[in-house]
């Protein structure tokens, strides 16, 4: 064995069109690549701005794992010892699905199959729609004739307008929604119950990710499940989500900080009786693909970035008609790069 060696990369992912959601609105995301040595495993670690983590502290944590005098752990096992608890979480991640994908890729194993995980089952993914004007998002959704299920970022005046625009276009569609923690209690329960008289079947984080015993507050005046997000930030929160009532969390690999954590706190939820949404950044196909080996193990999927970025640089996972996924049929994640990438 020889010493680690891991190189980043920093990409811009270039977005289809605008995406608004209550924190404001972009046209791109940055994204880092890194690859262990002899390209022997990829990962991601890709985080939004509004989660206030310094892109210079996950590059100086890779950079300094790639100084480790210790050899890449062959074991899985082995792999969160190896990255420690100390950086930033998309950090963390990276290095996870790198180590993850060098292991797999070694034992000529599916992610899935090394982790003895069910066979991820081809639930259909959620497609996003970034918050703006009734109209626009109506003309948005009358396009999406081949996503049987909607999510409609909210959060600001005048949602159940859009709510009811998007209905109009899509009466079949199986409408969610996610506030991003922009409403208030008693404007998030008024919400819920209109938009549930016109078939909504989930609220995501509908109020601000520090008031927990809000959701359990707002879950319990209302029918439709309500699924925390940004209430869920580490494995202590699962105890303390599942006591407040929620119906279920979103776990994202690069809020968690990898593979390990994620799963760790998915069987947690279970055991308490959560719902699992499984969930993403706007990310490349890269972590999308790896996430895409636990859906086996949830209930909900919301992994649609393919869709919503124009440039991703990475072959993974594929969707039919019906937005069903499927995984590549290869070793390790099963994401592959499309070809030398344009950096900055």
């Amino acid at each position: 064995m020889t010493p680690s060696s891991i190189s980043w990369q920093k990409i811009t992912l270039q977005l289809r069109s605008p995406f608004g959601l209550s924190y404001g609105i972009s046209d791109t995301r940055v994204a880092y690549l890194i690859r262990l040595a002899n390209d022997e495993g990829l990962g991601e670690g890709t985080i939004p701005p509004y989660y206030g983590i310094e892109p210079d502290s996950m590059t100086a944590f890779w950079d300094a794992a790639g100084e480790k005098n210790e050899p890449f752990p062959d074991d899985v096992e082995q792999i969160d010892g190896w990255i420690g608890a100390e950086g930033p979480p998309p950090a963390r991640c990276a290095l996870s699905l790198a180590l993850h994908d060098r292991i797999a890729r070694r034992k000529k194993k599916t992610l899935h199959k090394l982790l003895e995980l069910p066979t991820p089952t081809s639930l259909s993914t959620s497609y996003t729609i970034g918050l703006d004007s009734p109209e626009e998002m109506a003309r948005v959704a009358s396009q999406t004739s081949g996503f049987p299920i909607l999510k409609l970022k909210l959060g600001s005046d005048g949602d159940l307008d859009r709510f009811m625009a998007v209905r109009q276009v899509r009466p079949d569609a199986e409408l969610y929604v996610d506030a991003n923690a922009g409403w208030t209690r008693e404007v998030a329960v008024k919400n819920v119950r209109a938009m549930g008289d016109y078939g909504l079947a989930l609220a995501e984080q509908p109020v601000s990710k520090d008031d927990i015993e809000g959701l359990g507050w707002v879950q319990s005046r209302v029918g439709v499940p309500v699924v925390a997000d940004e209430s869920l930030q580490s494995l202590a929160d699962v105890d303390v989500l599942a006591a407040a009532g929620v119906t279920g969390v979103n776990v994202k690999l690069m809020k968690l900080g990898g593979l390990g954590p994620a799963l760790t706190a998915i069987r947690r939820a279970r055991e308490l009786g959560l719902r699992i949404m499984l969930g993403c950044m706007v990310e490349t196909s890269l972590g999308v693909t790896a996430m895409a080996h636990l859906a086996g193990l949830a209930d909900w999927l919301d992994l649609d970035p393919p869709f919503l970025i124009s440039n991703d640089p990475i072959d993974g996972l594929t969707y039919d008609d019906e937005a069903r996924i499927h995984l590549p049929n290869r070793p390790g994640i099963g994401a592959r790069l499309r070809g030398e990438i344009g950096g900055d």
